[in-house]
């Protein structure tokens, strides 16, 4: 069985730390992460062995001087969930989450209280960054994005500490740190955008690690969209743009996301990497013609004008279906718009 070391650092950082063994998927690359003080993740099939970590590390004390009042009712519950980032894809994994345990209990943890009304009209318990438990969660689901933090890694081990390492762990990335600019194929196990290259990724696969530190796993998600909500809106909005058109995207509804995360969340794994995608890649402009095809749309997208710049990539998560025995209930935006390719 080949074992690949990491292809998400080339920038001659040497390394010390023993490496933190993660799955990945039968024809496995195993790629060295150089990311200044943090260990590098060993790609692999077998059982993680976490150096790093010692066994009781998820247990680590947790102040209490504010306590969520559900927390006190009885205590946390075999089947309960804390979301950190309660926001579209959060909201979708907690109503997927109460469906195969209806008498779970939910947490959303937000930066701010703005829409701590709503989260408990769906029945979820709002808590700020601020708050303490006195128990830890067998189930955590990371979903807030970075733009809001100075600290994006620091708070997602903010929310490993908040994890029981009981039931699963998961961090929703994106697919950003797969290297590939030339609409070419990637899977699960595609070379990584090197650190020092992308700011933007860098901050992605420095959370990453956090989460594989501790035993959590992660997903790699592509473009998240629903009907009015992703990167086609935005397009349909201006009309026009001055960026090309046969660059490639790759696309996930928010519904298959949320199931995706689930599925992953209830098989209790321990730091593996997975990819969400519909596994049908398609260009700039072939995306907004379905938009117009559709008749969905009051507006009319107008057309691309540029004819430079980078290429995308085509996603195939054919691994992670096979390994979670899962299918997504949109397998193309064209099905989910009702319409031809």
């Amino acid at each position: 069985m080949a074992t690949i070391t990491a292809a998400t650092s080339r920038i001659g950082i040497q390394c010390n730390f023993e490496p933190l063994k993660h799955h990945n998927f039968n024809s496995c690359i195993k790629f060295s992460l150089s990311i200044p003080s943090i260990s590098s993740p060993n790609f692999s099939f077998h059982k993680p062995s976490l150096h790093t970590m010692p066994a009781n590390s998820f247990r680590a004390n947790a102040s209490s001087a504010i306590e969520l009042e559900a927390s006190s009712r009885g205590g946390i519950g075999a089947n309960d969930l804390l979301i950190v980032g309660p926001g579209v894809l959060g909201r979708l994994v907690a109503e997927r989450w109460r469906e195969e345990y209806p008498g779970c209990q939910i947490f959303g943890q937000t930066m701010t209280t703005d829409h701590h009304d709503e989260l408990i009209k769906m029945g979820i318990s709002p808590s700020s960054r601020e708050t303490k438990f006195t128990s830890k969660f067998p189930y955590v689901i990371y979903c807030a994005p970075p733009s809001r933090t100075e600290d994006y890694p620091g708070d997602v081990r903010d929310a490993a500490l908040k994890w029981s390492g009981e039931g699963t762990f998961l961090f929703t990335s994106s697919s950003a740190p797969y290297d590939c600019s030339d609409n070419g194929s990637v899977d699960e196990d595609g070379p990584i955008v090197p650190i020092g290259r992308n700011p933007r990724t860098d901050i992605l696969l420095k959370a990453e690690e956090v989460v594989l530190e501790f035993g959590g796993c992660v997903v790699r998600l592509a473009g998240l969209y629903k009907e009015f909500r992703g990167a086609h809106t935005y397009w349909l909005h201006k009309g026009t743009l001055d960026i090309r058109p046969d660059h490639i995207l790759n696309l996930i509804h928010y519904e298959d996301a949320a199931s995706l995360s689930v599925t992953i969340l209830k098989k209790r794994l321990r730091s593996w990497i997975f990819l969400g995608c519909d596994n049908h890649p398609l260009s700039r402009q072939e995306l907004m013609d379905l938009v117009n095809k559709s008749g969905k749309f009051e507006k009319k997208f107008e057309g691309f004008t540029g004819t430079s710049g980078p290429l995308g990539k085509k996603l195939n998560n054919s691994k992670t279906r096979a390994e979670l025995g899962w299918e997504p209930k949109y397998p193309s935006f064209a099905q989910f718009l009702g319409v031809s390719d």
